[in-house]
């Protein structure tokens, strides 16, 4: 009989402790296929391996909120964590629209350490005004594709009608002579298909996952140096994160370190399958080089970052800031 209440009694604990165990939701719009999703499930992994009573539940494919509705309930705190291109929410605050600017990166050890430079601690502050921290930085690249001619200098986009990703990209691109048709990624396989689009510039992951090696004649892969860089963190609530006790936020943290070194070696793999399966369906590949990459930043500096600096408050100095970094 004492037995049976010592083993009943064991059991409520369980279920007492399971109850007052914290969890967090965390939201984003990738499949679960996808490295940004790969990145989230790290840290629900490791701190759920931590033992520190805090779970972190997943909602990918956009089942919790849109897209490009995660940063505003992030930062009332009706959701806890999310994987955004911080560009999304650039309406919202303009300097974010610096985290998706033309020739501010060169390259992933370049996005590294504007990642850990002054001029990312200044949007962390901003970030920090809207309730809202970083837990794992990231970058990822992107290239072009073509069907007139490679494209790896400015002079290779006179004349032609190009997808491009960001409002940024479209003012340099059209300063370079091209004609921009904006849409969403998954309508550049049609457009490409019946000649709405001679070119298109994207993600490395979107140039794979919407099987563009179909239509395109040529690739500009990011390599050493590439134009299209986006940065897109895993951040979360401020208040929720202050909210927990101190051996779940080291968790937290120490599972973000982690993830953050992954997220930067899947992010280069990507690039490489990327110009493999562009190699493999016979497309010919272009390499842009140093000197491409200088011509580039300079059509950058007399179209998209004057734009930039006219809607931004501050926007010259965060300008100045990362383009420091070196």
């Amino acid at each position: 009989m004492k037995s049976t209440f010592f083993a009943a009694a064991a059991a409520l604990a369980i279920i007492a402790g399971a109850a007052s165990a914290e969890q967090l939701r965390l939201s984003h719009q990738w499949s679960e296929g996808d490295v940004r999703h790969q990145v989230a499930q790290m840290v629900a992994d490791e701190v759920a391996a931590a033992g520190v009573d805090l779970t972190i539940q997943i909602f990918p494919n956009q089942t919790l909120f849109k897209a490009r509705e995660q940063y505003t309930p992030l930062s009332r705190g009706q959701l806890d964590m999310t994987v955004l291109p911080l560009s999304y929410a650039g309406g919202q605050q303009p300097a974010y629209n610096l985290t998706l600017m033309p020739g501010l990166v060169k390259n992933h050890d370049h996005g590294d350490r504007l990642s850990h430079s002054p001029f990312m601690t200044e949007i962390e502050n901003i970030m920090a005004g809207d309730d809202v921290m970083v837990l794992v930085h990231g970058y990822l690249a992107g290239g072009f594709g073509s069907n007139e001619g490679c494209i790896t200098g400015p002079e290779d986009v006179q004349g032609i009608s190009i997808r491009a990703a960001g409002k940024a990209f479209e003012q340099m691109l059209a300063a370079a002579g091209a004609s921009i048709s904006s849409m969403a990624s998954s309508e550049i396989y049609p457009a490409l298909q019946t000649g709405v689009l001679d070119a298109a510039n994207t993600s490395s992951e979107s140039f794979v996952s919407y099987r563009l090696y179909e239509q395109l004649k040529c690739y500009t892969p990011a390599g050493d140096y590439a134009l299209w860089f986006m940065y897109q963190p895993l951040i979360m609530n401020k208040t929720t994160f202050d909210g927990l006790s101190s051996e779940q936020q080291a968790a937290l943290v120490a599972a973000g370190e982690n993830a953050q070194a992954f997220y930067l070696e899947q992010a280069k793999l990507g690039d490489t399958v990327a110009s493999k399966a562009f190699s493999d369906a016979g497309v010919e590949l272009a390499e842009m080089t140093e000197d491409d990459f200088n011509v580039w930043r300079a059509v950058a500096a007399e179209s998209s970052y004057p734009a930039f600096v006219e809607e931004t408050p501050d926007g010259q100095r965060l300008l100045d800031l990362a383009l420091a970094v070196e």
